[in-house]
């Protein structure tokens, strides 16, 4: 018979695209362990798992359409790789749960893609999130019970944080008391949320602003510190969106008890959120590793919070526990007997022991079992 040769296999690429990553076996399993921890957190509070397809028809009022990767399906349909949650579990409430019963609580878990890179994230355009919503309630104590659940699910995974509160809209609503038009207002916005002085003072001088509403622009910027801040910014409530937006906050403030630091500058995002917003810090990162607040899920009410798990590794890291140790078994009773003792145990694939030698010297094993015996790897 003629010999048939067969094409060959183009080489495996090392690379992989900008803004990804490998994830490693000690990485992986830490990983691992953390979301399952965090997942047990939210179930007990009531908040039940759910899962959302990666892939989304593609829409312009989505708020990361312009960042999304976005393809076509075999119909002619504009597809996207699902980019953040939010929108995903406010579909899913209204195909699943059109009548709750509410206040509905759902967790979720899993991958997002963004298209263009982010230093947000930490320069990633795939990353993980666990998270929550609660939907079809928007009082006080349903913004402090996801204060509370945000703060002990990170102290179940050992990070003590500190929870930003900011409330965008009070920054808008001083700046509409002022007499400002919306389009003046949304050029400020990212201005105070920066806390930048002199852009405050460029934008001021380009619109002709009065001195008296320069000045209540930089008081906004210095709205940031303890439960005290809300009393400042209660002089610089003259309107009744305004007003509501201090009374909500002193209410939450009153319901969480000590610890909130407050951001009433926090303004970049307005237009996204329709009421408060929270992040929390951890030492030894300069990027938040939870974020959240409260928006609009298509008419309902809806308040939640992601942990990026990409970060929460990293803020974990020192913490990571060592690995138990690995045993290479001669005989499937030898890995019975050593997982029965709590280690690790890979099973011999062949009887070579010069070869099972060196694979252990390369693996790092010191010893292996056979049977019910234990001992040091040697010739």
């Amino acid at each position: 018979m003629p010999t048939v040769s067969l094409p060959a296999r183009p080489p495996t690429p090392t690379r992989v695209p900008e803004g990804t990553r490998d994830v490693l076996p000690p990485e992986w399993a830490w990983r691992e362990h953390l979301r399952s921890r965090l997942a047990g957190e939210f179930a007990a509070w009531g908040y039940r798992g759910v899962e959302v397809p990666a892939l989304e028809f593609a829409s312009e009022a989505h708020p990361q359409n312009a960042r999304a990767f976005k393809l076509i399906d075999a119909s002619g349909e504009v597809l996207a790789l699902r980019s953040e949650f939010t929108t995903a579990i406010g579909r899913l409430v209204r195909a699943r749960f059109p009548e709750g019963p509410f206040p509905l609580r759902l967790q979720y878990g899993g991958r997002l893609w963004l298209r263009t890179l982010t230093s947000e994230l930490g320069r990633l355009r795939e990353f993980g999130q666990v998270g929550v919503e609660l939907v079809g309630v928007a009082t006080p104590q349903a913004d402090v019970e996801l204060l509370l659940l945000g703060t002990r699910a990170l102290k179940a995974v050992g990070v003590e944080a500190v929870m930003e509160v900011g409330y965008p809209g009070f920054v808008d609503a001083v700046l509409e008391d002022a007499g400002l038009p919306g389009g003046v207002r949304n050029a400020l916005h990212d201005a105070i949320d920066r806390k930048s002085g002199a852009d405050v003072d460029l934008l001021a001088a380009a619109h002709g602003l009065s001195r008296d509403v320069t000045v209540t622009l930089h008081a906004l910027t210095d709205l940031y510190g303890g439960r005290e801040v809300l009393a400042q910014a209660g002089t610089l409530a003259r309107g009744e969106r305004a007003r509501g937006a201090v009374a909500h906050l002193e209410a939450v403030a009153t319901l969480y008890g000590p610890g909130l630091l407050f951001d009433l500058g926090a303004s970049r995002r307005y237009g996204y959120y329709t009421g408060i917003t929270f992040r929390a810090y951890a030492e030894g990162l300069n990027q938040p590793v939870l974020g959240g607040g409260r928006y609009d899920l298509g008419g309902l009410p809806g308040a939640g919070f992601a942990i990026g798990l990409e970060r929460l590794t990293e803020v974990t890291a020192a913490t990571l526990p060592r690995e138990p140790e690995v045993v290479l078994a001669l005989d499937a009773t030898g890995a019975e007997t050593a997982r029965a003792a709590g280690l690790v145990a890979e099973l011999a694939w062949t009887e070579d022991r010069a070869e099972l030698l060196a694979y252990c010297a390369r693996r790092g094993i010191r010893r292996w079992v056979q049977g019910d015996e234990l001992s040091e790897v040697s010739a």
